[in-house]
């Protein structure tokens, strides 16, 4: 009895060994080739839960996602300008027939990165081979991106691959001719300050002349309008004098006669030598009556 229920425990154990071993899980997010004795018999596409011939068959896995190439160092190409031009790229691919990519690089990843990079690398140097730096930094990059991932898009299918994209990340000089660079771009931007500080100068002065002209302009004008001003003054003041001395000339007479001598007098020490009979003393010789 115990003989016979160690069998079937024995003969449980290995059938679940055997179903087990006959059983496999393809993940959403891989393909699978199935190999019988080294020779691919089945491709797995889709996800699920499958089965194959144990010890015989054997599974491979393959990753079908989005996969990055990230060029851990900068690549060099020469312009059409024979300048060295520094080259930082990703490049964005994925498995798309699983039995050709085995077929073609082994199933390794290495591989198909190394391939991808050689089209790309070769292509590149063809297309920055036929632009100058000003083109190749800024003025077709997007150009020269699409034309890269066609290229190497067309080429990765051979290889069961599909290239989505070729990006550039940094394109830029090598040091040594950077410092020339930035040199030349200092000198430009102190020619441009230096002319615009010239220029500056030029109407500062045109300005400040244009000022000065317009204060002697103003000066004279308003010297002229003082002195119109001052003329009317002066003739409304001789008419209202020649009015008054009509309306009383005597008067008026004695009137300017004490204004001259408290004009020639003002001081103690002012003299005056005139001859004693003059018009001048002629109110000082008599009591306001005309002398005779």
């Amino acid at each position: 009895m115990r003989a016979s229920l160690g069998l079937i425990l024995v003969g449980f154990l290995a059938a679940l060994i055997i179903v087990s071993l006959s059983m496999y899980v393809v993940d959403q997010r891989q393909n699978a080739i199935v190999f019988r004795l080294g020779e691919v018999v089945n491709i797995k596409t889709k996800p699920g839960l499958y089965f194959k011939v144990p010890l015989v068959d054997n599974v491979r896995y393959f990753d079908v996602r989005i996969l990055t190439i990230d060029t851990a160092e900068p690549e060099r190409f020469l312009t059409s300008e024979k300048k060295n031009v520094l080259v930082d790229l990703f490049v964005k691919w994925r498995i798309t027939d699983v039995r050709q990519y085995y077929v073609s690089v082994g199933g390794n990843e290495a591989l198909a990165q190394t391939r991808l990079l050689q089209t790309i690398n070769d292509g590149m140097r063809a297309e920055f081979g036929n632009r100058t730096v000003h083109e190749v930094v800024s003025g077709e990059r997007d150009k020269i991106m699409n034309l890269m991932r066609d290229k190497a898009n067309d080429d990765a299918k051979t290889i069961g691959v599909e290239v989505l994209d070729v990006r550039l990340k940094r394109v830029d000089l090598p040091q040594e001719v950077s410092v020339d660079v930035y040199r030349r771009m200092e000198a430009e931007r102190k020619r441009v300050a230096n002319e615009l500080r010239s220029t500056g100068a030029a109407e500062s002065e045109k300005i400040r002349a244009d000022a000065d002209r317009q204060r002697e302009v103003i000066i004279a004008e308003a010297y002229r309008d003082a002195e119109r001003i001052k003329g009317e003054g002066d003739g409304r003041a001789t008419a209202i004098y020649s009015r008054a001395y009509e309306q009383n000339a005597e008067f008026y007479a004695f009137y300017r006669s004490l204004e001259a001598y408290k004009s020639s007098f003002r001081n103690r020490n002012d003299v005056l030598v005139l001859d004693p009979s003059s018009e001048f003393f002629k109110y000082l010789k008599s009591s306001g009556r005309p002398a005779k």
